[in-house]
């Protein structure tokens, strides 16, 4: 199973060895930067201290002013993210929508890293098949929001450190926007369904919506500077970041995206009703990282129920992985929705 990991992560040889920047140009944007000038701090310590805010105030780091300009032509959302980037393709936010009957539940779908446009569709579809209606996110950096410089979504995660926080920062805004217009349309009952970076998002965005009531967590862990550092699919990021730093610096830079540090509020939230799916032989989000975050929600008490599939992280993308996996939302989002 390792091997055959391995092969498939290999297939992608565009890969690029970036440079290791603290970017701390990307953090201008952010709530806690107002409130905590940069006054003779060096990068890192910089960094580290609006992480620690943003923690400290994620209501606020994750805020936003509801988009005034959404528009469905020909089957797609778009809208002005509420995050500004130098970026003009990633500004604005592409969603395909997929309706089914009358009912006042919808799905968010959000697909995994480097996710083509047809990618995740298939859920999609399966989902019009079941009644419900669905809404496929392209996250921030990928497909239609690609900057022309880009062959893969390589700004959404890398090693210049602020720019991948201000990405997830945007995803997560960009989520609960797409919950604005779905309420707008008349959709009361919301579920989300995120695989892998994906995963991560959703998980960020329901510990602070409360409106995300039945959640699916497709591959995930309680980490992120960890899985960054661990996983095969990230290794052309640590070649960069570990000339400069190591793992406790990176991960102090990148509470504000971790989520173990915010599954207490996850679990308060009440009402919530989740499925975790790990895999048994994963290599990109190692199985420890996965159990600790169920560990967590157990002890605080969430309602959940965990899914362990015998594959890794790209053959759950596989025959047979992709349909037992497939099998496992659609009769979790059934029965809930």
């Amino acid at each position: 199973m390792t091997a055959r990991e391995d092969l498939l992560m290999s297939r992608a040889t565009n890969r690029v060895v970036r440079p290791f920047e603290w970017g701390v140009e990307w953090a201008g944007r952010w709530p806690c930067a107002a409130r905590f000038p940069r006054d003779g701090h060096d990068p890192e310590s910089y960094l580290r201290l609006l992480s620690q805010e943003a923690v400290q105030s994620s209501d606020e780091f994750f805020g936003y002013r509801k988009p005034q300009d959404f528009t469905l032509q020909n089957g797609w959302l778009r809208f002005t993210s509420a995050v500004e980037t130098p970026h003009r393709a990633n500004n604005t936010v592409h969603a395909r929508w997929f309706p089914a009957g009358r009912t006042k539940s919808a799905v968010l779908v959000l697909p995994h890293w480097n996710a083509q446009t047809e990618q995740h569709v298939g859920l999609c579809r399966g989902l019009q098949v079941l009644g419900l209606p669905s809404l496929r996110l392209s996250l921030p950096y990928h497909d239609h929001r690609m900057p022309p410089e880009l062959e893969r979504a390589d700004y959404a995660v890398s090693a210049n450190v602020a720019r991948t926080v201000d990405a997830t920062r945007q995803a997560v805004i960009d989520i609960r926007s797409c919950l604005d217009w779905l309420e707008s349309e008349g959709y009361r009952k919301l579920a989300i369904v995120g695989t892998s970076l994906g995963s991560c998002y959703a998980f960020l965005a329901s510990a602070h919506d409360e409106r995300l009531r039945v959640n699916v967590f497709n591959l995930f862990s309680r980490y992120f500077a960890e899985v960054v550092w661990t996983g095969i699919s990230t290794r052309h990021i640590r070649q960069s970041v570990e000339e400069q730093i190591g793992l406790p610096r990176l991960r102090q830079a990148w509470e504000a995206i971790t989520p173990a540090n915010y599954v207490e509020r996850f679990a308060a939230m009440p009402g919530k009703k989740s499925l975790f799916i790990s895999a048994a032989y994963d290599t990109t989000f190692l199985p420890e990282y996965s159990q600790a975050l169920l560990r967590q929600v157990r002890e605080l008490g969430a309602d959940f129920r965990a899914v362990t599939l015998p594959c890794g992280h790209y053959t759950l993308g596989e025959f047979p992985g992709i349909l037992a996996a497939g099998y496992q939302i659609c009769a979790f989002l059934k029965q809930w929705l």
